[in-house]
């Protein structure tokens, strides 16, 4: 899986808003989200600064708010199922 970072404001800002179909993840350095303006449910994994999963929301439908998680450096969203043999405590990065 090919892996983007949004780096800039407006990569942050805008994420994945607006799109219905991705085959890639998306990662933030960030320990919260949201969902508003998504066209499709996504996956998401929320990791400490060396990887490792911390939590995991699978198939988040648009809508919805990750508060902040203390701990949490980066935020990865994916296409729902994409990703489906990792668990928390697993590292993220084996997968890119």
């Amino acid at each position: 899986m090919k892996l983007k970072e949004a780096k800039t404001f407006y990569q942050k800002l805008k994420g994945l808003m607006f799109i219905k179909n991705f085959d890639y993840a998306l990662k933030f350095k960030t320990n919260g989200i949201h969902t508003f303006f998504m066209k499709t449910n996504i996956d998401v994994f929320l990791t400490d600064k060396d990887g490792k999963i911390l939590y995991i929301y699978r198939n988040l439908k648009p809508n919805k708010i990750i508060l902040p998680k203390k701990n949490v450096k980066f935020t990865y969203e994916t296409p729902t199922k994409f990703i489906k043999n990792i668990q928390i405590n697993d590292n993220i990065k084996k997968l890119f």
